[in-house]
């Protein structure tokens, strides 16, 4: 069943022991993800949460989460046009083997999301590099599993000057099934759902760098208390 937060928590690194594999150069191969994932969190010091400090020229990522149906590119759209950002639609990074399987309402594995992962966090880091001017960039990923979440947390640790939100949605999965079943044209059809809600690891108290909505509501309100929060962050780091 789908956990439902409102109030958002601080961010702020933990630092476990170091993991044996220097992971992080090869993170980009499906074996190693396949059986390192974790591995490579911890040598980052990730545990859970990404690395911040507040500064007025960090560069931002706002990666919006959740299970099919929840609005993540509504709200991402929403909240890149409202503040002029690059906008990374996480779906379109999807390989066709990925997109032929849930076409064909097969789940995704562990597996076949490692180099999709890998692929959306080098993207956004490519995004904020370069040069534009804009230090900031919005990212859609449902990112359902914690370890999913670890693989983009690892992002902050190839560039220091980093900082990952994640902005995760969550809704009943009533509300998610009528809101899928009415999308035209896309590949995840509303018997995909509850395949993802199956495998969902909800975001635990101790990822500090989640905020969270509850968006068994109109969509208006969530994005504008999406983009009210992320404008109040970035003041606090500009201030």
């Amino acid at each position: 069943m789908l956990s439902s937060y409102n109030s958002p928590v601080a961010v702020g690194p933990t630092s476990p022991k170091l993991a044996a594999s220097s992971a992080a150069a090869t993170v980009t191969t499906t074996s190693v993800m396949a059986n390192g994932v974790n591995d490579v969190a911890a040598s980052h010091g990730t545990n859970g949460s990404s690395a911040h400090s507040r500064c007025s020229s960090c560069h931002h990522i706002w990666l919006v989460t959740g299970p099919a149906g929840c609005g993540k590119s509504t709200v991402a759209e929403h909240l890149a046009n409202s503040l002029n950002l690059p906008y990374v639609e996480g779906d379109e990074f999807h390989p066709k083997a990925n997109i032929d399987k849930m076409s064909n309402g097969i789940p995704l594995t562990d597996a076949d999301r490692w180099d999709w992962l890998t692929a959306l966090r080098e993207e956004s880091m490519r995004r904020i590099s370069d040069g534009d001017g804009r230090n900031e960039v919005v990212l859609t990923c449902s990112a359902l599993k914690r370890k999913y979440r670890d693989v983009i947390r690892v992002a902050p640790y190839f560039n220091t000057g980093v900082s990952l939100h994640f902005i995760y949605l969550s809704a009943d999965p009533q509300v998610l099934l009528a809101r899928v079943a009415g999308r035209k044209g896309h590949y995840m059809g509303a018997n995909m759902v509850q395949s993802q809600l199956d495998i969902l690891e909800p975001p635990q108290a101790d990822e500090t760098d989640v905020i969270c909505f509850d968006v068994d509501r109109p969509l208006d309100e969530v994005k504008a208390d999406v983009l009210q929060r992320v404008q109040s962050i970035i003041n606090e780091d500009k201030a």
